[in-house]
């Protein structure tokens, strides 16, 4: 049976979609940041014209981005004010800090069931005009993987200016044995 929303549509997500992207965003941080690895320090913070500037910056935004929808989701403070928070500028602890927001996330898409997914969620905006904002729950999922993938394509186009490859980047190709510590699949 098809599960529907408040107005009769099937839903366009369900929690085995949550854990397979929580898979695939933890994947492609870890291909990413192993690539940008292979950079001096330098290199990464070097200003290249990007939106965010460098790719550390960049790394740092999707972070920033991340951390917030997290705490919308699952109530923990972010402590974020702003979407041009830097939280931190030294590479290493911005990785370690990436493998611990990607274990968060697999936590909470553990959690997911039907239900939570077909529920609104009620934010405040940190943007524009600060409203607070309801939405479904699903589409700040669907925006959640889709800004994690948004921002990681800007970070392989600046990876191959400096050229390094990146490596495959497209959801098909998700090794079928890469194991999330958290999800175990």
């Amino acid at each position: 049976m098809d599960t529907l929303n408040t107005k009769g549509n099937k839903r366009m997500i369900d929690a085995h979609y949550c854990k397979h992207m929580a898979r695939y965003n933890r994947w492609q941080n870890q291909s990413i940041y192993g690539a940008c690895e292979k950079l001096t320090d330098e290199t990464r913070k070097r200003n290249m014209g990007a939106f965010f500037k460098s790719i550390h910056n960049t790394l740092n935004h999707l972070l920033v981005g991340d951390r917030l929808w997290l705490s919308r989701f699952d109530g923990e403070p972010s402590g974020i004010t702003s979407l041009d928070d830097v939280l931190y500028t030294d590479f290493d602890e911005l990785k370690k800090q990436r493998a611990f927001t990607d274990d968060r996330m697999d936590r909470f898409a553990i959690t997911l069931t039907q239900e939570r997914i077909a529920s609104q969620l009620t934010f405040r905006r940190l943007s524009g005009n600060k409203d607070e904002v309801t939405m479904p729950l699903e589409i700040c999922l669907m925006q959640y993987f889709n800004h994690g993938t948004h921002h990681r394509g800007q970070v392989t186009t600046l990876l191959m200016q400096c050229g390094v490859d990146p490596g495959v980047t497209d959801l098909p190709f998700l090794p079928k044995d890469f194991v999330s510590p958290v999800l175990a699949q």
